[in-house]
């Protein structure tokens, strides 16, 4: 199965379901998934790059902070990204660090459609899955 997300229903904010091979994958989906959330990533060119880096106690957390950063560069800097490169090291005795390249622009009404805020990532709800060929990842974004 190639890496993907889809949208799950949810009563009031937006419940996604991120999916690939590799831990590393599910996150990039993620990230796309949260952009595609606020506009369409299909129109937004990777021409301004941004690497980020965050730690965390458990790969939840991570997912949070990965996310989070993504979504400060958004409110601060009016940053939305279409493309995403993850490599995580580390492990539950030591803490996880996530090194990620985020790809996209600065984001323009006339040329990318404005659709939902994303006001926050939530801890509620979220699920890492690990099976042999595929990990899963489940999480709430605010809205």
């Amino acid at each position: 199965m190639p890496a993907g997300f889809k949208f799950l229903e949810h009563t009031a904010d937006v419940y996604v379901e991120a999916w690939g091979k590799t831990l590393e994958e599910a996150f990039e989906q993620s990230a796309l998934a949260m952009f595609e959330v606020i506009t369409d990533t299909k129109t937004v060119e990777p021409n301004d790059k941004r690497e980020v880096t965050v730690t965390a106690e458990d790969e939840y957390l991570l997912l949070y902070e990965w996310l989070e950063e993504l979504l400060f560069l958004y409110d601060t800097e009016n940053l939305v990204f279409s493309e995403f490169k993850v490599e995580i090291s580390g492990d539950e005795d030591e803490g996880y660090t996530l090194s990620g390249l985020a790809k996209g622009e600065v984001f323009n009404r006339e040329k990318h459609e404005p659709r939902t805020e994303v006001k926050a990532i939530t801890l509620n709800m979220m699920e890492i899955i690990k099976s042999k060929d595929l990990v899963k990842v489940r999480f709430v974004l605010d809205i």
